[in-house]
């Protein structure tokens, strides 16, 4: 059977590296194609090319056995290729029908003279389109008002109804509850039969297991194997991916709970726009502790973040570092408390994507000893040492060491320069906002073993991650957040994964 997408001997350079090297590899008409890799092994890249975003720089892509150049997302449209992007593109104050239609709008005319937008037939589509393949959203609800996983469905019925036959997926369950990952598995099955062809970018080596039918896994740029998935197993995929044996489970360190690191007293935060986000928290943090707050986006636990470390302003309670107060200090005052923060947004928050990799691994030390002197002046020469070091010691894979503009790295690559300068600051509280996402299966058990090292060393660490088995893993203690409230605070030995799933839901609530 001729295959429905094929690259032939792609490649496809960026300044400083070749994200493809000479790939060939081919999708069958039907069947859900995973594609893995480390960070920066150019899986997106390659995807990116089919849908039109980046164009080849060698090689031919060949759709229904054509020969095509894909100029534009536009043209993959035409092509009836979609996807699905890992940060939704999304019009928040739209309805989701108007975010739907948006570029192919269906017109009417008024008086047989004036085109307008029919937004009732746009209604009746989409609703026929979400019964027709089991993605249940309302159509006149407003993207804002929608939690993630409904959002998800919006952005997979944009593909439908553009008639998309090729669909790709770019980590689609990352940002999930146990229970929403459960129900897209089953729309994807349901996708792939009613004739759709699947391609999955994904790191969760389980769900390919569940679904896929082949995965093809790339090495920086390279594609090393196209493996069919029933024949092999998951400790075989992780192994070709990085080049090693990986863990996939975690020998935790013999560790004591110390001392109270952080107190948060009766927390609450409100937004500049009025709205609640965090009401009433309470918990604290011990040395040679981890407290994971586990819950869907968009349920406060992110704030909660933002306020300990200072980017957000509480409107009252407390927050005690050591026993100092510091509920309204300056940030700089924080980091020098002895705090750490890997924040969620690492682009805005995180790191000067203008800057190099030498500046950004040393921001928060640029002006104490030995990095500048009394004058204010830098000592390139030390930095650089730092800069080497870190990059030596977390693996950060770049195209010109310490000069590399941090802009050109991978998503993957500019996590991991995050966690080596917040880790390398000494502090006694660190705060992990989702620490490994867009991670490889080889960075995140670097990254677990790093929280398991620290936490054997006597540091506090704050764990908000989406990631359910990374959370069930590495916790002593879980706290749930449903809406800005605490759901329950338990012992992660006292708590089952479905249990933490149904409180993140709001299902329970514990009163005591």
């Amino acid at each position: 059977m001729e295959p429905i997408v094929e690259f032939r001997h792609i490649t496809k350079r960026f300044p400083g590296i070749v994200a493809n090297d000479d790939i060939s590899l081919s999708v069958k008409d039907g069947e859900i194609l995973a594609i893995l890799g480390e960070n920066g092994a150019g899986k997106s890249t390659l995807m990116s090319m089919l849908f039109g975003m980046y164009a080849p720089d060698e090689g031919e892509l060949y759709i229904r056995g054509k020969k095509e150049t894909i100029s534009s997302p536009l043209v993959a449209n035409e092509l009836n290729i979609g996807m699905v992007h890992q940060h939704f593109m999304l019009v928040e104050n739209q309805t989701v029908s108007e975010n739907i239609i948006m570029g192919i709008e269906p017109k009417k005319r008024v008086l047989g003279l004036f085109p307008v937008i029919d937004l009732e037939r746009s209604h009746q589509r989409v609703q026929e389109l979400s019964t027709q393949y089991g993605l249940e959203v309302d159509p006149r609800r407003k993207i804002e008002d929608l939690p993630v996983s409904s959002r998800q469905r919006v952005e997979i019925l944009k593909m439908l109804y553009r008639n998309a036959q090729i669909l790709i997926f770019d980590e689609p369950t990352a940002v999930l509850t146990p229970q929403e990952i459960e129900s897209l598995l089953e729309i994807i099955k349901g996708l792939r039969e009613s004739g759709k062809t699947i391609i999955l970018i994904t790191h969760k080596l389980d769900e390919i297991k569940r679904i896929a039918d082949r995965c093809a896994i790339l090495c920086k740029g390279k594609l090393v194997s196209v493996l069919d998935v029933e024949q092999t197993t998951i400790q075989e995929m992780s192994a070709l991916m990085v080049g090693r044996e990986v863990s996939l489970t975690l020998q935790t360190t013999a560790h004591q709970r110390g001392a109270e690191v952080l107190q948060v007293e009766n927390l609450n935060v409100v937004t500049a726009d009025h709205v609640s986000r965090v009401k009433q928290v309470s918990f604290s943090v011990h040395a040679g502790e981890v407290l994971s707050i586990a819950g869907v986006a968009g349920n406060g636990q992110v704030e909660i973040a933002d306020a300990i470390s200072g980017l957000l302003p509480i409107q009252s309670g407390t927050i005690l570092l050591d026993g100092k107060d510091i509920s309204h200090a300056r940030i700089r005052s924080r980091v020098e408390a002895g705090l750490s923060y890997i924040p969620e947004d690492r682009h805005s928050v995180g790191l000067i994507l203008d800057f190099n990799l030498r500046d950004n691994l040393c921001l928060k030390q640029y002006y104490q000893s030995p990095y500048s002197d009394k004058r204010g002046i830098l000592n390139q020469e030390a930095m650089d040492a730092l800069g080497k070091q870190l990059i030596q010691d977390y693996d950060i894979r770049t195209s010109k060491a310490n000069d590399t503009m941090v802009r050109s790295m991978s998503g993957g690559n500019q996590q991991k320069a995050i966690i080596a300068r917040e880790i390398s600051l000494g502090s006694q509280l660190i705060i992990f906002v989702q620490p490994t996402r867009g991670l490889d299966v080889g960075a995140i058990e670097s990254i677990h073993k790093k929280i398991d090292e620290l936490r054997a060393q006597g540091k506090a660490i704050l764990l908000i991650s989406l990631e359910l088995d990374e959370v069930m893993e590495l916790s002593d203690t879980i706290l749930v957040m449903y809406n800005g409230s605490v759901q329950t605070i338990r012992q992660a030995d006292q708590l089952t994964k479905l249990e933490v799933g149904e409180y993140m839901m709001g299902v329970h609530v514990d009163h005591t």
